[in-house]
């Protein structure tokens, strides 16, 4: 699977977000961009599609920043990847047409649709709970002998 720059801006931007999930105060563009390098004119056109999916909210102002929408444990890869690349679309536009008119064609969608939902399946199975609790885990433990 290829991730876009974008995919993967957006899902850091979430878990950002995730990790202040507590916070009563929204995150501020220019956090995550400093935390993460993240180019900021890019970030605030990511957020307006996470925004527009209903993964996030905003608020105005001099204390505004970006929220979640619901809580980390309601959020997936899947919901953040589809926010930003839209509906799967990629199979029904490779062959829709040339199935009927094939059966290799019609073999080769039919394995399409099985490889994207398997993809599916696995990123509706990582919320951004399960993440944030991945990224308090030590990364490099100490082993003692």
């Amino acid at each position: 699977m290829r991730l876009s720059a974008k995919i993967e801006y957006a899902a850091i931007a979430v878990l950002e977000l995730a990790q202040h999930w507590n916070s009563d105060e929204p995150v501020r563009i220019r956090t995550i961009c400093a935390a993460h390098g993240v180019p900021a004119g890019f970030l605030v056109q990511i957020l307006l599609q996470l925004k527009g999916a209903g993964v996030v909210t905003s608020t105005r102002g001099a204390a505004g920043g970006y929220q979640l929408a619901r809580s980390p444990a309601e959020i997936t890869l899947d919901d953040v990847f589809r926010a930003i690349e839209g509906p799967d679309e990629l199979i029904t536009a490779i062959t829709a047409a040339r199935a009927a008119q094939s059966r290799s064609v019609s073999v080769l969608l039919d394995a399409w649709k099985e490889v994207a939902a398997n993809e599916t399946d696995s990123l509706r199975a990582v919320t951004f709970a399960d993440l944030v609790e991945r990224s308090r885990v030590t990364s490099n433990p100490m082993y003692y002998i």
